[in-house]
């Protein structure tokens, strides 16, 4: 079994930070990449960004040069650091990864955490 269990999540004033983190436990043999998602209410999850198994990071229009993504391959942790934090960011944020629990490709399978609230005030 394997769990995304995420953490950080909160209330904070726009133009605040959070950083939410996000830990794989259980039979994690690796982790070939990791993603953070969000959803608002009303509105489909969207992408917010992501990072493979080397140093190659994505992160969403909305959010670049306000929000970085960053991973610890030795914990099977991953970090989402949210300066500059606006209303529109207000969302249920969900932790994704795509793990493998063998040495096999064909263990790889892609898991959710349970979702972390934002709630940023303007």
């Amino acid at each position: 079994q394997v769990q995304l269990v995420e953490s950080g999540g909160g209330l904070v004033q726009a133009g605040g930070s959070l950083r939410l983190s996000c830990a794989a436990s259980g039979k994690v043999f690796s982790v070939h990449a990791w993603s953070w998602y969000r959803q608002a209410p009303g509105k489909q999850r969207e992408l917010v960004a992501s990072i493979t198994s080397g140093v190659y990071t994505n992160h969403a229009d909305s959010v670049k040069g306000r929000f970085t993504i960053s991973r610890d391959n030795a914990e099977n942790t991953v970090a989402l650091q949210m300066n500059s934090l606006k209303a529109e960011d207000t969302a249920v944020y969900y932790c994704n990864a795509v793990i493998l629990t063998g040495v096999s490709t064909g263990t790889a399978r892609n898991y959710w955490g349970q979702g972390t609230q934002v709630t940023v005030s303007s």
